[in-house]
């Protein structure tokens, strides 16, 4: 059974060097500063770690999708492990195995790199879904069953899978189970043209280019201790009956919908729930507003309806994208509060 840490107000100036907001604003700065123009992808990220969520980047190449997840990853002071899912990947390369020790004459597990804060799965399409669903008992319990023996996770783990949509040639389509796994997919496109000239003349201006690391700047952002302290912090925001209803009508909207033909379960209405109270968390709210919701309802569902569009052409899966997005933003607006 996975322990979460009780934390207590008196603890917080035992274990977080700094205060809670100036770390939180400090993450979002540096991530917005690493990533020009992904402003929106920098809150949903930021805001699905507080809700401990796993995130699904999709996007074409060359949009920052891998680098935004490893800059998260050098802000926070914790372990990461990134794999490259390829066609030959098996699922010991990602929960471990069991080795046999002949000098010792016994079996030692081997970890594989699940056992992380934070793991980057790139380009999670590239690899079959009966590896794809290795990852299933980890995301979803944030534990691993090797050998008929079960592995708790860090306390702190989550995965940040990218997806490239626009090639859809030696790729397999992620299981539906799967999807259901990831709290929020983010969506990352080219910015506009004044901010791509503004990512020219940053790498223009940088004598000494990392590839895409975040380099030392990002050293001692976030405290594993508070990160751990804000996600506790987040699952305590009070959430009100009618809000609870709220959520409810959204997803009944989407499977009474006549252009929709999918239901939300209700692993995708907790995951509006947990997300619109990590959002709560960052704007200082009391409890889970409205606003909160609806702020949440787009990420925590688009990917849920719209499934693998490998089978489509660009083009196609453009416009199928385009028009679901559109459709989620006027649902949203004719469900009433009450």
């Amino acid at each position: 059974m996975r322990i979460r840490l009780a934390w207590h107000p008196h603890d917080r100036k035992n274990v977080i060097s700094r205060p809670l907001d100036a770390q939180l604003k400090d993450l979002q700065n540096f991530l917005n500063r690493t990533i020009l123009g992904a402003e929106s992808a920098v809150y949903e990220l930021v805001a699905a770690l507080l809700a401990s969520g796993h995130v699904l980047i999709e996007g074409p190449p060359g949009v920052g999708k891998t680098t935004l997840a490893k800059s998260l990853a050098a802000a926070v002071k914790g372990s990461f492990r990134r794999v490259q899912f390829t066609p030959d990947l098996l699922p010991a390369d990602l929960v471990g195995y069991s080795l046999y020790r002949q000098d010792r004459e016994s079996f030692e597990f081997i970890e594989g790199p699940v056992f992380t804060n934070l793991l980057l799965a790139d380009e999670i399409n590239r690899t079959s879904p009966r590896i794809q669903s290795a990852l299933l008992e980890c995301m979803n319990e944030a534990q691993v069953s090797v050998d008929g023996i079960t592995r708790d996770l860090p306390d702190v783990f989550q995965v940040v899978a990218t997806r490239n949509l626009r090639h859809g040639a030696g790729t397999f389509p992620l299981p539906a189970p799967q999807l259901d796994r990831f709290l929020i997919s983010v969506s990352m496109s080219l910015p506009n043209r004044e901010t791509r000239a503004d990512i020219l003349q940053q790498h223009a201006d940088d004598p000494a280019p990392r590839h895409g690391d975040a380099g030392d700047e990002s050293t001692g952002i976030v405290d594993l201790e508070a990160l751990r302290y804000l996600q506790d912090e987040v699952r305590n925001i009070p959430v009100s009956a009618e809000i609870s209803r709220y959520i409810v009508r959204l997803c009944d909207a989407i499977r009474a919908h006549s252009e929709i033909e999918a239901v939300i379960s209700n692993r995708g209405a907790i995951a509006i729930m947990r997300f619109a109270q990590a959002i709560a968390r960052i704007e200082n709210h009391e409890a889970v507003f409205p606003d909160d919701v609806k702020r949440a309802f787009v990420p925590c569902v688009f990917h849920r309806l719209l499934g693998d569009e490998g089978e489509f052409g660009q083009d196609e899966s453009n416009r199928r994208s385009a028009a679901l997005r559109m459709l989620l933003e006027e649902l949203r607006e004719s469900v009433s509060v009450e």
